[in-house]
């Protein structure tokens, strides 16, 4: 199979119509296995998937590192096709705590320093804050990444998790190639106001947690236990009632996959890739297992009769609970 490409909007650049999300790989998601870590990125990268992100604070860099011996490790043709987008600037402690997020110009060149080291690259593709700061315009935090770019450390400018007001002001600043947010079939929220400004605007979409963070993969049992490290044991979707009636959804959705022959994190892969040829979906595998599912999604087309079958299994605003924690929804726009 050739891997299809999409373009992280008009100002940015060609990638794989399915990105890598590495998060799990170091962080959040309880503990992970650093060989077959490895192996899930060399395979990606050989199976076509371009782009690779992460944030410097995954794992405290652990992550930026990890891509970094899998970049160095993979044969120079994969790696030289190899896109990497970093999110920068959330605040952690000792103890893994959060403590907010730092968008000063002084800081943005210093976050981006850190992680040019640990990637052992001389630039990143795309640059972006992990949240707004507040107490920060969001035009200082952009122009500061824009002379990243004029001096030759970053490629193109990203945003993520923020508004329609905000990437408009964003816009307005220097060129911004996509938006990196939440987006599934239960986090349908960006279709109201964000969706059409970015596409006003010839903004990507980098779409993260379209199975909602294994919620909708098809493999999540009521029963399963969680490791305290793990962030679904505190996220409200995996909590009691909410918990069970999301999964009903997904039994729901799994009606329709078997009927397509596919499995139920491709049926719903395959609906974020249909949303748009403007919205790149980023898949959370870990394992190689995981990442050939993922990818199984390419081949799966939905015609009209499908579409309507799944918005009536999953209708938007049908899932139960919160994406985060209240505390952490307190730093996403709406």
């Amino acid at each position: 199979m050739t891997m299809p490409t999409r373009s992280l909007g008009t100002t940015g650049p060609q990638v794989s119509a399915l990105g890598l999300g590495c998060m799990g790989m170091s962080a959040l998601y309880g503990d992970a296995d650093r060989t077959e870590s490895v192996a899930t990125l060399h395979a990606a990268l050989e199976a076509g998937v371009t782009l690779l992100d992460t944030g410097d604070f995954y794992g405290m860099g652990h992550n930026e590192l990890l891509i970094g011996e899998a970049l160095r490790t993979a044969p120079a043709a994969r790696r030289e096709q190899a896109l990497v987008s970093v999110k920068f600037g959330a605040l952690r402690d000792p103890d893994g705590a959060w403590s907010g997020y730092d968008g000063r110009p002084a800081a943005v060149k210093n976050f981006a320093a850190y992680s040019l080291q640990r990637l052992g690259t001389d630039h990143i593709d795309v640059y972006r804050i992990a949240r707004l700061d507040p107490a920060v315009p969001v035009e200082e935090t952009v122009g500061a990444i824009a002379e990243l770019v004029e001096k030759g450390y970053v490629r193109h400018i990203g945003l993520s998790e923020v508004g329609a007001e905000t990437i408009r002001r964003a816009a307005a600043t220097a060129p911004i190639s996509d938006l990196q947010i939440e987006y599934s079939l239960v986090s349908r929220g960006i279709e109201e106001e964000i969706l059409p400004t970015t596409r006003e605007l010839g903004i990507a979409v980098t779409a993260y947690g379209v199975l909602s963070r294994g919620l909708i993969s098809g493999h999540f049992t009521p029963d399963r236990q969680l490791a305290a490290n793990d962030f679904r044991a505190h996220s409200p979707r995996f909590q009691g009632d909410n918990l069970r009636h999301n999964l009903n959804l997904v039994e729901a959705l799994r009606k329709i996959a078997e009927q397509k022959g596919v499995s139920v994190a491709q049926i719903a892969i395959a609906w974020v890739l249909s949303r748009g040829e403007d919205i790149v979906p980023l898949v959370g595998a870990r394992t190689r297992q995981r990442l050939t599912e993922s990818l199984g999604a390419l081949d799966v087309t939905l015609d009209a009769a499908d579409l309507a079958a799944i918005e009536e299994a999953v209708p938007a605003g049908a899932a139960a609970g919160e994406r985060y924690p209240a505390a952490q929804m307190a730093h996403v726009e709406r």
